[in-house]
Order: structure tokens, then sequence, then C-alpha cells
């Protein structure tokens, strides 16, 4: 095994300053969402630009080279080009009227007496089909409260139902931009990912609609409700789900999603040509920030290895560990860490993302496998955050305090027992060996056949 370098903590410091910043002010001021993510990881990048390795001396332009090819990453720029994209598609689908059809679906098929497992299995399709659990907590929070206040239920259990179903896509939806984060970061294809992440969260799946199912609810008032929807209205979901899991390209997955929803909408009179484009930009600005802050780290990312603090960073992690199931608990770690510092789950999986692969070459644990442990525990304590996005925007809309929707995202607490029982078990098994093996035996047939 190539000997490890030990590094500097030094090459710490911007990320850590960062950090101090963020809590900090999100502390001092009352509200985390009081420090923007671009302006501290910019701070973070001047000061790593001001540094130097006293072991490999730079000059100052040389840096900003570096930076900019971290930036730069091809990766990293295609990563960046799909959440464009992701941005359009949701707000294409939301023109025309696809988030309605999804929910209103789900509401008129479900029966009364399964109202609250029907309402976390809403939230998982909802979330799923649009990639984004904010978007998720926004479309199905006003319903919950709804059905809180017409069955006398606990308007915080409903609020931790609404949550948890949201993580369920933004952990493994195939426009989420957790899951393009980690998939990109890794290397792997959003399928292989899928398959891999579906069997470590589908038990805490299960054990959630059996909890939601026993808990008692009167839901005679809600058994004379009509919802209105049209199927054709989902089409762009499904072709995106089918195009997905059949293993499309990405991009062209997420054009065809683009495409399908301006044709229904404009055969549906949902917008004109004209609106489409306005609304498909408005879209896209709604990722821009997602987009630079991930250059932005990508370079950040870059000086911190030049200036030794991946590898002490790695040598810290791994020091005590000897085995792949050690190095996953520490990818975990690191991921969970970095969600709970930054309360945002896309950018601890693109900080983390270099380090896990680093990690999970080492301990020869395959990058799907990866790609899930840094999508599960982000996305996990993420919905448990009460100073995170998704419990203050789901507090406010039902008057109650997030930490006491907390407890009640039974969902991400599962999610986390769960994937450490994976962890421990060794199950599902992949190894990065033998993804390379079965790269190659892909190339090769694909040689034979041309």
């Amino acid at each position: 095994m190539e000997k490890k370098k030990k590094g500097h903590f030094m090459g710490m410091v911007p990320l850590i300053i960062f950090l101090i910043l963020y809590m900090a002010t999100g502390l001092i001021s009352g509200s985390f969402e009081n420090m923007p993510l671009m302006v501290g990881i910019l701070i973070a990048s001047a000061i790593a630009l001001l540094m130097n390795n006293k072991d490999k001396p730079s000059t100052f332009e040389e840096r900003v080279m570096m930076f900019c090819k971290g930036g730069g990453d091809s990766g990293l720029m295609l990563m960046v080009v799909i959440f464009i994209l992701a941005g359009a598609f949701y707000g294409v689908a939301n023109g025309m009227k696809a988030v309605d059809s999804i929910t209103n679906l789900g509401l008129s098929v479900l029966p009364s007496n399964l109202i609250l497992p029907g309402l976390f299995i809403i939230g998982c399709i909802l979330s799923f089909a649009m990639g984004t659990s904010m978007g998720t907590v926004a479309a199905l929070a006003p319903i919950a409260i709804d059905i809180a206040e017409k069955t006398g239920s606990n308007v915080a259990l409903v609020c931790g139902i609404v949550v948890g179903g949201a993580m369920f896509g933004d952990n493994l939806s195939f426009i989420s931009d957790t899951t393009i984060a980690a998939t990109r970061s890794q290397g792997v294809s959003m399928k292989d990912k899928f398959r891999a992440n579906i069997l470590m969260v589908l038990p805490a799946v299960v054990i959630n609609l059996i909890l939601l199912a026993l808990q008692p609810i009167d839901a005679t008032a809600l058994s004379t409700a009509t919802h209105e929807y049209n199927l054709v209205n989902i089409i762009p979901y499904l072709l995106v789900i089918i195009l997905s899991l059949v293993g499309v390209q990405v991009l062209l997955v997420m054009v065809a999603g683009v495409l399908s929803g301006m044709v229904i909408g404009l055969i549906h009179g949902d917008f004109n040509i004209i609106e489409f484009m306005k609304i498909a930009h408005d879209g896209m600005k709604g990722m821009e920030d997602m987009a630079i802050i991930a250059i932005l780290v990508g370079g950040l990312v870059a000086l911190m290895n030049y200036l030794g603090g991946i590898d002490w960073l790695l040598e810290l992690l791994t020091k005590n560990t000897k085995s792949a199931r050690g190095g996953e608990l520490s990818i975990a770690a690191l991921v969970s860490l970095m969600d709970i510092a930054t309360t945002n789950n896309t950018i601890s999986i693109i900080a983390a993302g270099p380090l896990a692969k680093d990690i999970s070459e080492e301990f020869d644990i395959s990058p799907a496998r990866t790609a899930s442990l840094l999508d599960i525990f982000s996305s996990a304590f993420n919905g448990l955050l009460p100073y995170a996005g998704q419990l203050l925007v789901i507090g406010g809309m039902a008057g109650v305090s997030p930490v006491s929707v907390m407890p009640y995202n039974w969902y991400s607490i599962l999610m986390i027992v769960i994937s450490l029982i994976s962890i421990a078990i060794g199950f599902p098994k992949g190894k990065l060996s033998d993804h390379k093996k079965s790269i190659a035996s892909q190339a090769v047939v694909a040689e034979g056949e041309a």
C-alpha cells in the first residue's frame, strides 16, 4: 500500500474559518440564513490564496491558477450544467401544474384511514419527482396542516411526516442536486447509485409506514374531499425516472424532461413559448447560487489539497481505520459533520466528495456505495437540524417550533439507524475493484460490438 501523506493542519484553516463564520453568524443573529454560503466560501478562498505551503512554495499567481483549475474541473463543470438543467425542469414542471397533479392524485387514491402513511408516500413521490426537499415541503405543508386541523392530529407529527418524505426524494431522486453531486464526485452512474441506495433505505421506509399506520386518526372529515388531477401532466416526471433507470445520459434525461414539460404546457395553455422561456430561466436562476458555490468549493478544495489540509484530514479520519467498515464510518462521519456545520446537504457532499473518494479507493469501497453514504447521511441530518431550511420553513408555516418537529421526522432518524446497521453488516456489498472490473468488461464488450 502506498505510504500515506501526513499533510498539514494549516491546510484546514480556510475551511475552519468558514465554519466558524457561518456558525457564529447564525448563533449571534438568530438565523443561519444570515450568512450567505457564497460569501463565506469566498472569504475562505481568499484566506487560502494568501497562504503558502512551506514544503512546496508557490507564488500568488500560481495559487490563483490552482484555484481556477480546481473550480474548472471537467466533472465539476458537468455537475454545474446538470444543476442548471434540473432547475429549468423544476420550473417548467411546476409551471405546467405537474406538482399539483401528483399531489392530488396521491390524495385521491389513498384510503382516508391511511392518511398519515399516505401523506408520507405522497411526500416521497413528490420529492422523488421534483428532486427538491424545499419544494416538497412548500407544496405539501399546507395540505399537511389542513389534515392536522381536520383530524385533530399533532401538527408537529404531520410536519415531521412531510419533512421525512421530502428527504426521501432529496436522497434518491435522479434530479436532486444531492444525487447529482454525490454521483459526479464519485464518478458513478445515477442508476448504480440508486440501486445501492434504495437497498439501504427501503427498511427505513417500511418501518416508518408501519409506525404511521399505527397512529390513531379521525379521517372522516377528509373522506368527502375531492382532488383534481391530470395524468398527462405527470408524463415529464415519469419520463425522467424511466430514462434515468434505463441508463440514459443525465444531460439527455434533463433535456427530455424540459421539452416534454414544454410541449404539454403549450398544449394545455399553461404558458406560451415566451412565458415558457421565462419560466425555464427562472428555474435556472434558482440553481445559479448552487452552481457558483460548487465552482468556488472546487477551487477551495484544490487549494486545501495543495496546502496539505486534505492529506491531514484523511490521515486523521483513517489513522485507526483498518477495514472497509471503518472507511465507510469515516465517510459517514465526515459528511454528517459538514452538514451539521453548513446546514446544506449538497454543499456538504461537494466538500466531502473528494475526501470520500480517496477513502473509498484506499479501502476498496465501491463508488455507488460511497455516493449512497454521502447522500444518505447528509440528507438525513439535514432533515433533523432545527436550524436547517426544511424545519424552519415548515415550522413557520405551521406556527410550531422547528425543535418540536425534529423528533417526529422518524424517517430521517431511521435512515441513520438503518444505514449504520448496513455499514456494520456490510450489506449491500460493493467493492471498488469489482466496479473497475465491471467497467473494463463493459468496455471490452462495446469494443467487440464496434
